[in-house]
């Protein structure tokens, strides 16, 4: 898992609507990158939900969500819940890996590979000024607002 004062790893990425989106767009103001694991589950669409009803709040930032969904999967959800941020579909995992949040899971004995919910806020220049691991999705961009203000 990369750590605070680390650069964010360098990545280019579709959105829901197939534009590619890399780092260096995003330089320039805060940025909440927010790893969930799957698009219209319980517990990523309040994630979700919550992102869209404080993005008005957080004062000069901007907030992506990134998952292993398809574009069509990330639009599909976009429109269903008026998402108002980005969504990028990283199919092959390769930021999920880079970053530290693809991990092995357990489900009802079950293991496999999947992301683990983390979030991380990042300087202007890019830099990971905060890390949250191991997030519950209820209330989470509350914390986050709290911890940009």
């Amino acid at each position: 898992m990369i750590e605070p004062g680390s650069p964010f790893p360098s990545f280019s990425l579709p959105d829901q609507d197939g534009k590619a989106v890399s780092l260096d767009d995003l330089k320039g103001q805060k940025v909440v990158v927010y790893f969930y694991p799957k698009d219209d589950t319980t517990g990523c669409t309040a994630e979700a939900c919550e992102f869209r009803d404080v993005l008005p709040d957080i004062p000069g930032a901007k907030v992506v969500g990134v998952s292993p969904d398809s574009i069509k999967s990330h639009r599909k959800f976009a429109d269903k819940y008026n998402l108002n941020f980005t969504l990028l579909a990283d199919t092959d995992h390769a930021l999920c890996e880079a970053v530290g949040v693809w991990a092995e899971k357990s489900m009802y004995g079950r293991k496999y590979m999947g992301v683990e919910r983390t979030t991380f806020i990042l300087t202007e220049s890019g830099v990971v000024a905060k890390v949250f691991n191991k997030v519950k999705p209820q209330g989470h961009a509350a914390e986050v607002l709290a911890a940009l203000s």
